[in-house]
């Protein structure tokens, strides 16, 4: 490990990766620690709101829509700025970390959209979030290629940036620090980091080529997070001297408190605003989170049966699109997971069958678009919305006025159907400790049955069992989920796992264990696993 340098007010404590000067250069620091002293105060104050907040849900304080914003509400008048270049016509997103070869594959993958993902498919560390940022840099300079161990080459096809699926950005949410960039001793937000060194280095670039800085926003909790972010843009496009309103920002509405403020997020961000995406897992990952404690009536079965048909979700998914098209912005469907497996078709077709059917379910609702995670999977998503919009690059002129906004739908977890299985409970195990494992490798998008798991995902598998045991929940074959049972599966489950050299599932277990077994609930399981296991030795390691 090499000494910490200091530049511009940043310093760096990490080992330095090849190329790293080109992103670390002293202007672009400069630019991330004004952006990180003019907010670290605010971003406090939020998240210590957030903590507040989920404490009085805890004590049976349901959330409701704001008495506070209601006339902002039922104001008619207001709506966000149009579409910017690239953003108009949005019917199939494709999604997937910055890593070179999966860049390259998305952008080649016939979508409308790529998600450039720095959250949740990606592991914080810090090769990943320097190379992320080159791999950006190089496809918008024409520079990136990718040739595999065994010789496959990769190459971007289209010659202009036009050509290809328009970038949008997806910085790590507020919770996140970059441990290894420091103002004052403490640590920079991560979100920052992402956010700043892109748009540093390429919204002139952007702009150049006919597109413009785009982001999605994760894990905003209510409309003063959002506030927040619209305060950054502001601050950055005058730093740059870039009009205001160039940035355009897509919010997941992915936390059950930003369900209710659907609307007040929009009208914060209104002239950086471009839509909201239904955020699907990390969603239900935050229903458990906050009301994990809340009794029977908010315990869900096996997360396989918590479908997008579920009454909490469906009014979940109807208000959305009525909140985006009441104020002219574009509604964007959830993630379809699935990843094809071209040895079994007849287990193919039946799973893209239900994509199908899922994402027919979204675009007859009136989203816009809607996700994948894999290239096969965008004919399949192109083909139904294509049916719906026909001609029409998107169906933002649909109201959904039959929609009425109800907050007591968005709190019906009771209505969902299914059981809970020790099929299920074995499952969430596997994948929680496969998955961290991963993770704890540099790689934050792992396939495992035949489905793209994230940190979203990994969330839910322990969430639910860490409920699951403190509500001595019952599986459908009537054993009560106790805290030593499910150790007994996990001790199961562990001995079956595949190891190989060097791998790193005790430290997975480990991590497992604190976050879905301990008696204290981490908000997020990648804040332990980015503090206690993401040590620079291994980090040196993932980027040989």
């Amino acid at each position: 490990m090499n000494d910490p340098i200091t530049l511009n007010g940043i310093t760096l404590t990490a080992t330095p990766v090849r190329r790293q000067e080109e992103i670390l250069s002293p202007q672009a620091l400069d630019f991330v620690a004004r952006l990180h002293k003019a907010t670290a105060g605010r971003r406090e104050e939020l998240l210590q709101l957030r903590k507040d907040r989920r404490r009085c849900i805890a004590k049976g304080h349901d959330p409701k829509f704001l008495p506070g914003t209601r006339s902002i509400r039922e104001d008619e008048s207001w709506q966000v700025a149009s579409p910017a270049p690239g953003l108009e016509d949005r019917r199939v997103e494709i999604t997937g970390p910055v890593e070179k070869k999966m860049t390259i594959n998305a952008l080649n993958s016939g979508a409308k959209v790529w998600l450039a993902d720095m959250e949740d498919s990606s592991t914080p560390s810090w090769s990943n979030v320097i190379n992320g940022q080159l791999n950006l840099t190089d496809v918008l300079d024409r520079k990136i290629d990718f040739t595999s161990p065994e010789g496959k080459e990769y190459k971007v096809h289209g010659t202009r940036l036009t050509d290809l699926p328009t970038i949008v950005v997806r910085p790590r949410g507020w919770h996140l620090p970059e441990k290894h960039m420091l103002v004052g001793g403490e640590p920079v937000a991560g979100g920052i980091v992402d956010f700043g060194l892109y748009f540093f280095h390429n919204a002139q670039r952007l702009i150049a080529q006919g597109r413009g800085p785009y982001f999605y926003l994760p894990k905003i909790e209510n409309h003063l997070e959002a506030r927040l972010w619209n305060d950054i843009f502001i601050l950055a496009q005058d730093m740059l001297d870039i009009p205001q309103g160039t940035i355009r920002a897509t919010v997941l509405i992915e936390t059950i408190t930003a369900a209710f403020e659907m609307e007040e997020i929009l009208y914060e961000l209104r002239e950086h605003a471009s839509g909201l995406n239904a955020g699907r897992w990390d969603y239900i990952f935050s229903v458990i989170k906050n009301f994990r404690t809340r009794g029977a009536r908010y315990v869900m079965p096996d997360r396989t049966q918590v479908t997008m048909t579920a009454p909490f979700m469906r009014s979940y998914t109807e208000q959305l699109v009525r909140a985006c098209h009441r104020r002219g912005a574009m509604a964007i469907g959830g993630m379809a997971a699935f990843i094809p497996n071209r040895r079994d078709p007849e287990a193919n077709s039946i799973a893209m069958e239900k994509v199908r059917a899922d994402k027919t379910r979204e675009a007859n609702d009136g989203f816009d678009g809607s996700w994948v995670a894999h290239p096969d999977l965008v004919p399949v998503a192109r083909d139904v919305f294509d049916s719906v919009l026909g001609g029409r690059p998107n169906q933002i002129e649909r109201r959904r006025e039959d929609v009425t906004p109800d907050d007591r739908g968005l709190l019906n977890i009771a209505g969902t159907e299914g059981k809970i299985t020790e099929r299920g409970i074995r499952t969430n195990i596997e994948v929680g400790i496969r998955y961290i494992e991963s993770w704890l490798r540099g790689n934050g998008a792992v396939a495992i049955h035949n489905l793209m798991e994230d940190a979203a995902t990994a969330e839910i598998s322990r969430s639910q069992i860490w409920q699951w045991i403190r509500q001595s929940a019952i599986t459908d074959e009537g054993e009560i989920i106790s805290l030593d049972w499910v150790q007994r599966l996990l001790d199961e489950e562990f001995a079956k796992l595949p190891r190989f050299e060097d791998d790193l599932f005790d430290d997975a277990r480990e991590i497992f264990e604190e976050v879905a077994l301990g008696e204290e609930f981490p908000a997020f399981l990648t804040v332990p696993a980015y503090e206690r296991y993401l040590h620079e030795k291994r980090e040196e390691l993932v980027a040989a």
